[in-house]
């Protein structure tokens, strides 16, 4: 297994962005966009991108982490909110890990 760069818990709402599918995130809190930033400099495949291993509830699922603004968004796929029961508004806790590549 690589090394692991960061491991951050958070929670947050599901919103919608149309950016590319699925179109449901949940925005990375501020107070760990750091470390982040920090972790993608041996992490991120381009374009600002972060691989990522998460958990929302009880649901593992490998994504990549987007940029938007001044944070990550968190995809929410479609087979997570099946998995777990949540959708648009709902308020979820998120549990990311960012390995090196």
């Amino acid at each position: 297994m690589s090394e692991i760069l960061a491991r951050i818990a958070f929670a947050g709402e599901i919103v919608e962005w149309r950016g590319p599918a699925p179109f449901l995130f949940v925005a990375v809190p501020d107070e760990h966009v750091a470390e982040l930033r920090y972790a993608a400099r041996e992490a991120s495949y381009g374009w600002g991108c972060i691989p990522a291993a998460a958990r929302i509830g009880q649901t593992d699922f490998a994504t990549s982490l987007f940029p938007r603004g001044e944070t990550y968004f968190l995809p929410v796929k479609v087979a997570v909110q099946r998995a777990e029961g949540v959708g648009l508004g709902d308020r979820v806790a998120a549990t990311i890990a960012i390995a090196r590549r």
